[in-house]
């Protein structure tokens, strides 16, 4: 939202100059606010005002501040990379988070009514425990940027100038001060962090397909979190710190002269088994955001999983639109092809089945399984279910029946947390139990297993490959996502972070599970206009269209 041409306005001089603006527009009409947008000139600093809301219940002003890089003066070799210059923008996120809470910035008076004070915070969005590439903080050939909010204070719809220039004034330069100049900050945490993110990129970028893995746990990683709703790890004295099992441990030297040693997943199918609450659920979200890199401390540092690994489930009720899910079901009742399958209400599997085919034309590798949020009918058939319902009635291909074509024939790798389907043993290549939170490599036994008590019968033939080989290729038609957008209130808005306004429809993103932050949605609705917009003359195959962050 940062590329939006101010409306009006046009400001625009030195700091002194706009604080006097501002103070002589104090109990003015809001709209007045409208003539700080422009480029104001500080004594280390430049603040850019790119747009001022219409009024004080109106989401708030966006700005931006610019420090030289020469002013700021933190070591080049920080920032000698793509990754450590992520790391390096993700920390200084953090600072100005930090300085903006700390101060109290960030909190606006509360509510006193319509005639009341509002307004008068100073926002960025709070980074989580995840190091994303964000547009929050910059780094910009010869200045760092960072963007953040500004609730222009009001009372009633009357402008409390006095309080704005105190912003501008008194609040923004010591936060700017105190998070963007390398004197100001503790450059040896600063290293370790970006150091860190280099690392865990490297593990994942390189070391897991040099080694021939999907995923790797390191030894003493925290994985439970402090609780259901709060991501931090859990106090290390209380956690039981992971360990790998000796036949799985896989040492890996990084490129900062770190050597981890932890439990490698090799590619193929492994199935997380063990008794309820034991930790199968806990290892395998941990390996969902495992495509992430992690904050120093956080206890996932070096969890990884391969860049390209999806998280699957079962969502009834979503829509599907125009998806190949033949490969799984096939001869639906009155000859209803599957080739290109639609429906807006999906059965739990139709929607499983979507969500395999659609993250297998995204690009996956990867399937990560957890069958407590799978259809039952869509994993298996026992042998009584077999013997009553013939085949030609049952519509169904289970997951197991193609777990090793797509590994064998497309090189899709499956970590699948199970419990209750021991015929999965027979298509496993490892099997490692969770006991007491404590993995243990089970593999021979579940093989036994397998030979002493032959399960159902898989049911591959052949054909399997040819049906991958002739999936549909994905071509989205940019003006039906632009007629979307064009309904309703036409607007694109993050409501939240499982939920995108999109024109007259919302787009649930509940059942995404990597979806990990709030930023990541509002970039999730901006991308879909983008590639609507850029890719015009005709269809675009999907694994094609790129999205490029702009500065």
């Amino acid at each position: 939202g940062y590329n939006r041409q101010p409306r009006s306005g046009g400001g625009g001089g030195t700091a002194e100059e706009l604080y006097k603006y501002i103070q002589s527009i104090d109990r003015a009409q809001y709209p007045a606010y409208r003539d700080m947008m422009g480029t104001w000139e500080y004594k280390d600093f430049t603040l850019i005002v790119d747009y001022v809301q219409s009024d004080p219940f109106a989401p708030p002003s966006r700005c931006r501040v610019r420090v030289p890089t020469s002013r700021a003066n933190f070591p080049a070799d920080l920032t000698s990379s793509k990754i450590r210059t992520v790391g390096f923008c993700d920390y200084l996120s953090r600072m100005f988070w930090r300085e903006t809470n700390d101060a109290g910035a960030d909190a606006a008076p509360d509510n006193q009514g319509w005639h009341g004070s509002k307004g008068g915070a100073i926002m960025m969005e709070k980074p989580g425990q995840h190091v994303l590439e964000r547009t929050s903080v910059l780094l910009s050939k010869g200045f760092i940027e960072a963007r953040f909010t500004i609730t222009l204070p009001a009372r009633g719809r009357s402008i409390e100038g006095l309080r704005a220039a105190a912003i501008f004034g008194d609040e923004l330069p010591p936060i700017v001060a105190n998070s963007l100049y390398a004197r100001s900050l503790n450059l040896d945490h600063l290293r370790d962090h970006v150091i860190s993110v280099e690392d865990q990129e490297h593990l994942r970028r390189v070391s897991l397909n040099k080694l021939g893995l999907v995923a790797f746990v390191a030894n003493g990683a925290v994985l439970p979190r402090k609780s259901g709703i709060d991501d931090a790890p859990m106090d290390r004295t209380k956690a039981i710190l992971f360990e790998s099992p000796p036949s799985l441990a896989v040492e890996v030297k990084l490129p900062n002269g770190r050597t981890v040693t932890g439990m490698g997943i090799p590619k193929g199918i492994a199935l997380i088994v063990g008794g309820g609450f034991h930790g199968k659920s806990t290892l395998l979200e941990a390996l969902e955001v495992g495509v992430y890199n992690h904050v120093p401390g956080d206890g996932r540092e070096f969890v990884a999983t391969d860049l390209t690994g999806v998280k699957i489930r079962a969502e009834d009720g979503r829509s599907v639109t125009s998806v190949d899910i033949s490969p799984f079901i096939n001869n639906l009742p009155f000859q209803k092809s599957t080739k290109s399958f639609s429906t807006p209400d999906a059965s739990g599997s139709t929607s499983q089945a979507a969500n395999i085919i659609e993250a297998v034309q995204a690009g996956t590798k990867c399937l990560l399984v957890d069958e407590d949020t799978c259809a039952t009918n869509f994993m298996i058939r026992d042998a009584r279910m077999q013997e009553l319902v013939a085949p030609d009635k049952e519509p169904i291909t289970p997951f197991i029946s193609r777990i090793r074509t797509m590994y064998e024939h497309m090189g899709i790798s499956t970590i699948l947390v199970i419990g209750g389907a021991g015929d999965y043993f027979d298509v496993a290549d490892h099997v490692i139990m969770m006991d007491c939170y404590k993995p243990y490599d089970v593999t021979a036994r579940a093989k036994e297993i397998s030979k002493e008590s032959p399960g159902n019968k898989i049911g591959r033939d052949g054909s399997d490959k040819a049906l991958f080989d002739g999936l549909s290729l994905r071509y989205p038609k940019s003006q039906a996502v632009l007629n979307i957008q064009s309904q309703g209130k036409g607007r694109v808005s993050a409501r939240t972070m499982e939920r995108i306004e999109f024109g007259g429809i919302d787009i649930e993103l509940d059942g995404v599970a990597q979806v990990i932050e709030k930023t990541q949605t509002r970039a999730i609705g901006d991308a879909m206009v983008y590639a609507a917009n850029r890719y015009t003359q005709g269809p675009y195959l999907l694994l094609r269209i790129e999205i490029r962050s702009a500065d």
